[in-house]
């Protein structure tokens, strides 16, 4: 990335931030792609709904992916209620459920009754290979897509976007991935080529950077890293992505709201300015 380009993000990301700390009211913006700029919930893992909440509001976004230590899958149809009203309340919409490890048909079943009570049509997932087929079965009973989550090399059940391609490729067609941006690259793929190659059976991304394309490699803040984010963003244009783009950010995360703002004003600076 060149000097001017830099010096353009810094400014752009600047802009962004008096926007945040000014407009705290502002409404759902309008980024004017196809694709949603939102927040995975395990960012918030050390934080309540309404922690997590006015966290989201602090940096103006609008989407979530729930992650069940806010809504657990045992939760009443009252208790979803007042959770939907709780995002409402600040503007959010609850956009997919997980991610949901599953090992058993059992976990399987839970998890798609789960979702349909949420009132979300994407599941994230991370199914033991063999309840795939199970959930093959079960995404034609609920017609929902499902998005199986990619862990890089910290673990050996799907590591990176080709073998989950390898994977699903026979199966339905709902069914595809999640693609997390970081964690591919650790595991030495190209998010950017992969988004090409399996753009049609990306139903989710995680934005994150890393320092390296190894398992060494540290993720964190979107613009820190060897991650070509202009670049990625020009390739979520050309396959038309229309899913989330949800950063999940997971360095302090303790105290992540710095990192989070950094991260989600660099993305937008991005997306500006490569428009």
């Amino acid at each position: 990335m060149n000097k001017a380009f830099k010096l353009l993000l810094f400014f752009l990301c600047a802009h962004t931030a008096v926007l945040f700390a000014n407009e705290p009211e502002k409404q759902l913006r309008d980024d004017g792609e196809l694709f949603k700029v939102a927040i995975a919930g395990y960012t918030f893992v050390n934080f309540n709904l309404d922690e997590t909440l006015k966290m989201m509001q602090e940096v103006d976004v609008h989407y979530l992916c729930i992650k069940d230590f806010h809504l657990p899958l045992n939760s009443t149809d009252e208790e979803i209620a007042a959770f939907h009203a709780k995002l409402a309340s600040y503007n959010v919409t609850g956009y997919a459920v997980g991610p949901i490890y599953m090992k058993t048909k059992e976990e399987v079943d839970k998890a798609f009754e789960y979702a349909k009570r949420v009132g979300v049509k994407l599941i994230v997932g991370v199914p033991n290979h063999d309840v795939l087929p199970y959930v093959d079965q079960k995404v034609k009973e609920y017609d929902f897509k499902y998005a199986i989550h990619l862990h890089g090399p910290d673990i050996d059940l799907y590591p990176h976007a080709t073998d989950i391609y390898e994977h699903v490729k026979d199966l339905d067609p709902r069914i595809g991935m999640c693609l997390d941006i970081g964690h591919n690259m650790r595991a030495g793929h190209d998010p950017v080529a992969d988004l090409k190659k399996y753009s049609e059976r990306v139903f989710d991304i995680h934005m994150k950077n890393t320092t390296a394309a190894s398992k060494e490699g540290k993720t964190g803040e979107i613009g820190r890293g060897i991650i070509d984010i202009p670049a990625f963003v020009r390739m979520l244009r050309e396959v038309k992505y229309t899913g989330a783009c949800s950063l999940e950010y997971e360095r302090n995360m303790k105290a992540p709201l710095a990192g989070i703002a950094e991260s989600i004003g660099y993305f937008r600076g991005v997306i500006d300015a490569t428009k």
